[in-house]
């Protein structure tokens, strides 16, 4: 597949992450950045087709989802 050059402007403290994970993985940050893109879109296509949920709303509950496991949190959809 081919590639195209972009610039993005991230977080610092996001940024600083993806290098650690580069790191950690053996990974160039573009691979890195590419794959955890990749993953973060599949996840959003999954909810819309699982939970019949517009674009927007797959947006939000990924996103809260994500926030809720990064804070440690139990997450349970099921109910």
């Amino acid at each position: 597949m081919a590639k195209v050059k972009t610039t993005l402007s991230l977080d610092e403290a996001l940024m600083r992450q993806v290098r650690v994970r580069a790191a950690r993985t053996g990974t160039s940050q573009s691979e890195t950045l590419e794959k955890a893109l990749k993953e973060g879109l599949g996840i959003i296509d999954r909810l819309r087709a699982k939970a019949n949920l517009d674009e927007e709303e797959a947006v939000r509950l990924a996103s809260e989802v994500v926030h809720e496991v990064r804070a440690g949190r139990d997450v349970d959809r099921t109910s």
